[in-house]
């Protein structure tokens, strides 16, 4: 029997799964009640491979994939990675800079979802790049009907693709600038996600649904491809909803639920409403922010779920770290996790030399990362240095391994000479009972530079006041360690990730002073 690790690309991956488990269940689409065995999968990926080849989409080029999540995103993808093209994933949550996408990425094909066709037909003169469009809901002006397409196209001949290849775009958030698309390769994003499907401890009987889009990297690492090294059932949610992703983890007995802090805490609240968790419920892998200690332990203590954290970008197509789904110390429970055997971690001063145990400094990542960013060679050396990837995040590392987040270099305050990083006072306000999404940012200070400055949003129907919210961040922290002003907004930007747009907030914070 061929390893595991003997899988170089995704489409081996799904081959060997249809060829080991026909008439297992792979996906299910919990939005439309749909599913499909991996052998389905396999097959109609093939013609829809067989279809991009009828409009000359050939290996190296990219097709473009602008939908939500379901089946169709995923049968897209591995019919465009079966001839060894490149799928260019754009988030429909930054759907106002497709034109940016687009002429970053220069697809030749552009598969979208029917709500996306006024902003497409709008935009067309300005994406010349694009020679088909293919609707994922039927025919439109100007457009193909890729069910059509896919019915009437044969398979297409097998192509030689090896590890190293390219397999997608991957587009960081955008939460500190632009967005720039990570080039990742098959093999190194297989070995990666091998290793979380090991330490997740996935089997051929787990059970999951992800209400992440592909178009995160999230997404693939964490939910689709470690479930597909297992053989495992992969969910599929087009929009959140805590209600009905508690019953559908109910109905069809899930086991994993991969998702970030802000859907783990609407979920936890489900739970909290209906007295219980969904029976079959253990495992909650979280990624896209740091997780709160406080959420870790109510998911364990109240309702038995290892909620396991992760840290990783879309620059890696896995994990820095990644924890584990077990009872820890009290030093490693606050801690992210230890790294994974596929990449070797280091945390380096800003001469690129090792710092002491315990000691902070830049994670930084050698092996198992990008190719580079796609036709942006000045941000590629800025970051991958001497075999090296430069997270430009801050974090420590004890001595068994065990790395915690300090925050984004990009993120921290210089007050008076001294470096914050604003993680320890977003954690206090967040446990503050009205407090449902924090972030502390820099504001500019001519005499200290910076001041931290605390931006909340509350729950719907919470009213608590500017002093009352003080007041809890200096008992939690201290005078000198707390906020020196907090604000309450309405709305908190969000990027497409499921991040706190800081980048917005920012701005926002320069406008306001000047």
């Amino acid at each position: 029997m061929v390893g595991y690790m003997n899988f170089t690309t995704f489409n081996d991956m799904l081959r060997r799964m249809s060829d080991r488990r026909p008439e297992k269940t792979f996906l299910y689409w919990v939005d439309k009640d749909r599913a499909l065995t991996y052998s389905e999968a396999d097959s109609i990926s093939d013609r829809v491979a067989g279809a991009l080849v009828t409009l000359g989409v050939d290996k190296g080029d990219r097709v473009g994939i602008f939908a939500h999540n379901g089946l169709d995103y995923i049968l897209s993808m591995f019919g465009a990675w079966k001839l060894g093209a490149i799928s260019c994933h754009i988030n429909v949550l930054q759907a106002e800079d497709i034109v940016y996408f687009v002429q970053n990425a220069i697809p030749k094909v552009l598969i979208y979802t029917h709500d996306m066709f006024p902003l497409i037909d709008h935009n067309r003169s300005d994406m010349p790049s694009i020679r088909h469009y293919v609707c994922m809901d039927g025919e439109q002006e100007g457009a193909l009907d890729l069910n059509k397409l896919v019915s009437e196209a044969s398979p297409a001949p097998q192509r030689d693709i090896e590890g190293g290849d390219p397999a997608h775009l991957s587009y960081t958030s955008g939460s500190s600038g632009m967005p720039k698309g990570a080039l990742l390769a098959h093999g190194p994003t297989v070995r990666a996600s091998h290793y979380i499907a090991e330490r997740m401890q996935l089997t051929s009987d787990c059970v999951t649904v992800g209400p992440t889009s592909p178009a995160s990297s999230y997404g693939l690492v964490v939910n689709l491809l470690p479930a597909l090294h297992r053989g495992a059932t992969v969910g599929l949610m087009s929009r959140w909803d805590a209600a009905v992703a508690w019953e559908d983890m109910e109905t069809r007995g899930v086991t994993h639920f991969p998702a970030n802090p802000l859907v783990f805490t609407d979920f936890l609240h489900e739970c909290r409403r209906r007295g219980r968790k969904p029976e079959k419920l253990r495992v909650a892998p979280s990624g896209g922010a740091p997780v709160p200690l406080d959420l870790k332990n109510a998911f364990r203590e109240e309702f038995g779920i290892f909620l396991v954290e992760s840290y990783g970008q879309s620059e890696l197509g896995g994990f820095v770290a990644l924890g584990y789904p077990r009872v820890e110390n009290e030093e490693q429970e606050s801690a992210i996790g230890p790294c994974l055997p596929d990449k070797e971690v280091r945390i380096m001063d800003e001469d690129g030399k090792e710092v002491p145990v315990g000691q902070p400094g830049e994670m930084c990542i050698r092996g198992g990362f990008m190719i580079g960013y796609w036709e942006m060679p000045e941000k590629t050396n800025e970051v991958i240095r001497d075999g090296w990837l430069h997270t430009g995040d801050m974090g420590k590392m004890d001595a068994e391994g065990y790395i915690s987040m300090l925050g984004r270099w990009s993120e921290r305050i210089i007050c008076r000479g001294k470096v914050i990083f604003p993680r320890s006072m977003e954690e206090a306000l967040l446990r503050h009972p009205a407090v449902q999404y924090v972030a502390v940012i820099g504001k500019p200070d001519p005499q200290a530079g910076e001041l931290a400055k605390g931006i909340v949003s509350l729950y719907p129907g919470q009213v608590v006041g500017i002093d009352e919210l003080g007041d809890h961040c200096r008992v939690e922290l201290g005078d000198e360690n707390a906020p020196v002003e907090i604000e309450i907004i309405d709305d908190m930007p969000m990027t497409a990730t499921g991040k706190i747009g800081r980048a917005k907030l920012q701005e926002r914070e320069r406008n306001t002073i000047r």
